[in-house]
Formats: C-alpha cells, structure tokens, sequence
C-alpha cells in the first residue's frame, strides 16, 4: 500500500496509473469499433455487450488504483437489490467531477455499465472521444438560440440526434445516468439562477423524459442518488490526492412515474412535478447531512 506518500505525489501517480490503464482498454474498444463498422448490424448487441464488459474491468482496475493510495470513507445508505439483467435510469446531484468516480465505485458490476450524455462535439476527444462512441454513450446535440433564429429549419434536430442515440439502449441491459442539474453545483451559479434549493441547483427534466419515454417498455425503476461530501468538496485531483472527509452515498429506487405511459411525456413539463417532489426531499436531506 502507497498511503503513506505526500498527498501531490499520491495524486501524481494515481493519475498517470489511470490514464496507463484507460490507454490500455481503448485498444479493445477501438477493435469492437472497427469491427462494428465493418460489420453488418445484426453483430450490434455482441458488440455493445463485449465493450460494457471492457469498459467494467477498465473502472475494477481504476478503483484498485484508488485502493492502492488511500482508503476512502463512504457510507452507502438504502441498497436496493440491483441486477445487470435490468434497464435503469439513475439519477443524481452534481458537485464534482468526483461523482463519476464514486458513481463508478458503487455501482459497477451491480447494475449495467454506466452511460451519460455527453455533447457531439465531445466525441471527437483524442482516445476517449471513440471509446465513448462504441460505448453507446448518448449523444446530445445542441444549437444556440442565435443559430436557430438564423436557420429556424434546425429546431428539433437535435431532439431527434439524441433519440437516435437513445434507440441503441434498447439492445441490451443499460444504466442511463442523467445529472439533471446539467452543471456542477456552486454558490455562485445557485445565486445566479435564484436557485430555491440550499445545497442544489434546478433540475432539468428534458433528458430524463426522454429517456423514460424511449424507454418506457424497458426501464425497470429509476435510481435517484444523493451524493455528499463532509467538510470538503473536492476537485477531481484534489480526490486523487487523498480524500480522507466522509463521503455519503444514498440510493432510492423508485418506481416509474405515472406519466411513463402518457403520449405528453415526451414533453419535459409531464415529468416535472415528480422531479420537483425528489429534489425537495434530496435538499433536505443535504441540509440534515452538511449543516447538523
């Protein structure tokens, strides 16, 4: 074990240890992505199931990584009975590009492999950007409301990018992770947007009806995740540096909404009376955690 080390040298090597084991699994994944593009269709699950499979010893490895530096003090609360065999939608506040790593941590080989929205231009991202591609990661494309005004002919093609993203969730068993903040929480952007939660920004319910109504034959329940960092918020090196603070983990399996078979769902209005009631209750659970 390498705890003992200074805190930038843990970070350091903890790093350089990722990005080795991310440069590893890509090459797997850029094989399944030639492959799918040299193959016909029909091979698409076999694909999508072999790069999830990947992708899951990809982050078993990247949480050894951690293990080896520090020993991380999280609490998970309310652990339902999860399967790789079910279709989810999760859920979660956002407050640091840590949340993915705990995320990763908790949930992996639990539930389908996890998959968020990422925008199109992201794909083009040096090595990761095709990985994120083969992985059926949603794409999400989106234009200003100044491009729009001068080509009114593009509203609604983004929508229909990203349900054209969405239809390959359908193959197989996946986990849609949706942070409907859109953004990272801080003080600053929570006074910004007159925000009426203490410890959350407002939720957007855009993505998660669409998820829910491409998918409504398939999902199984929906995770909402509460994620709180005692004392400390840290920044995604500051984490790989050593976080020794008490992470607390909640997950609250709920069912799908009542408007999951209604034709407006596709609408983000229909789904957000359901999110306002989760968003309340996860504020006061922050306030319980973070202020008393």
């Amino acid at each position: 074990m390498l705890r003992f080390l200074p805190g930038p040298v843990k970070g350091c090597l903890s790093l350089v240890l990722i990005c080795l084991n991310t440069g590893f699994f890509c090459i797997p994944l850029y094989a399944a992505a030639l492959a799918r593009a040299l193959l016909p269709s029909t091979y698409q699950p076999a694909f999508t199931r072999f790069s999830m499979a990947t992708a899951e010893n990809w982050i078993s490895i990247n949480n050894g990584i951690l293990d080896l530096f520090q020993k991380l003090n999280i609490t998970v609360e309310g652990e339902p009975e999860l399967s790789q065999d079910n279709w989810y939608l999760v859920i979660c506040n956002h407050q640091s590009w840590t949340d993915i790593l705990i995320l990763q941590r908790i949930l992996n080989r639990k539930i389908p492999f996890l998959k968020f929205f990422i925008k199109q231009e992201l794909i083009y991202t040096p090595i990761i950007g095709l990985c994120w591609w083969v992985l059926d990661f949603p794409i999400m494309k989106r234009y200003s409301r100044k491009k729009l005004r001068k080509h009114p002919h593009l509203k609604g093609k983004d929508l229909a990018t990203t349900l054209k993203s969405a239809e390959k969730f359908k193959l197989t068993p996946v986990s849609v992770l949706n942070f409907l903040e859109g953004t990272r929480f801080t003080e600053e952007k929570k006074t910004t947007q007159k925000s009426p939660y203490r410890h959350l920004l407002k939720p957007k319910s855009g993505g998660a009806a669409m998820v829910i109504n491409s998918l409504q034959d398939h999902l199984d329940s929906i995770l909402d995740i509460t994620i709180a960092y005692k004392n400390l918020t840290p920044t995604f090196f500051e984490f790989l540096c050593g976080h020794e603070p008490e992470i607390f983990f909640r997950i609250d399996q709920i069912g799908l909404p009542s408007e999951a078979h209604s034709s407006t769902l596709s609408s983000a209005k229909a789904t957000q009376h359901w999110i306002a009631d989760r968003w309340n209750s996860k504020d006061n659970l922050l306030v319980e955690l973070l202020e008393h």
